[in-house]
């Protein structure tokens, strides 16, 4: 195996971690799953309510490894690609706002003094990465 390979394996790895991390924490810190149970008063399927995430959350990974094919014109996928992005983007900055998960972050890494640089290189970093998956990656 080359250099290359063993780094695209360690991305993609780190990214999987990431986004599952991300995933579990909204799960277990918001409480997600007995705040439903306790809402629609179905306490006792509870381990039902976790098998059908578990289920969703491994059937949207199979799928999102395989290429779509929607057959939509253009200017329709650039509406549901905005909408896309508009919730995934409030879904990040909700879960960052209720675990406030910079402020510790920042304290951790010992730049607690920095932390709109700190936000700054995320944000960059999310527009430069955006960017370089669709100038190479999305063709049009």
């Amino acid at each position: 195996m080359t250099i290359s390979v063993l780094v695209v394996i360690a991305v993609g790895l780190a990214g999987g971690l990431a986004v599952g991390s991300g995933f579990v924490a909204f799960l277990t810190v918001l409480g997600i799953i007995p705040r439903l149970t306790q809402l629609t008063k179905t306490m006792k399927m509870i381990h039902s309510y976790e098998l059908a995430i578990i289920v969703g959350a491994l059937i949207g990974g199979w799928f999102s490894l395989s290429p779509p094919s929607l057959h939509l014109s253009r200017f329709v996928l650039i509406f549901i690609g905005l909408f896309s992005g508009v919730f995934i983007g409030m879904l990040a900055a909700a879960l960052t706002e209720v675990l406030n998960v910079l402020p510790i972050l920042a304290k951790r890494i010992g730049v607690d003094d920095r932390i709109v640089l700190l936000l700054m290189a995320i944000v960059f970093g999310k527009i430069i990465g955006s960017l370089f998956h669709w100038i190479y990656y999305v063709d049009l």
